[in-house]
């Protein structure tokens, strides 16, 4: 098992930057294909960016320009940096682990959920216009 936990939601003004955080107990990420998903009531989960083994990254249409996704350099946490927050990136936001490969986003939407192995429970991001 790899308890995943999410932090670095909040509720902020639109414009700001936050940056959330995915650790599992000091668990090394190295070897997985890691992605940050966001639901919102009443939608389905969907992909924002993902992080391969190899470093390499994909992202969700229109979100290359606001939104970057990396590991620290111990590659045991894994991090979503948002600028210019919006009211629409209001969501919670997950961080998963699977296996690598198959790790763009369009494989991701794919495969669907159930390729995920491991999940965090969520850290709520709320952006007030």
């Amino acid at each position: 098992q790899v308890p995943l936990v999410e932090s670095g939601g909040g509720s902020l003004q639109a414009g700001g930057s936050l940056n959330l955080s995915c650790t599992a107990s000091g668990y090394s990420f190295s070897g997985y294909c890691m992605a940050w998903f966001r639901q919102v009531p009443g939608k389905e989960r969907e992909p924002v960016a993902s992080i391969d083994r190899d470093d390499s990254q994909s992202y969700a249409n229109g979100m290359v320009d606001r939104f970057a996704i990396f590991l620290d350099n111990t590659k045991t946490t894994l991090n979503l940096h948002i600028e210019n927050l919006q009211p629409e990136d209001s969501a919670m936001y997950y961080c998963a682990a699977k296996a690598p490969g198959r790790c763009t986003i369009a494989s991701i939407r794919r495969a669907g959920l159930t390729a995920w192995t491991y999940w965090g429970q969520g850290t709520q991001v709320t952006a007030s216009s």
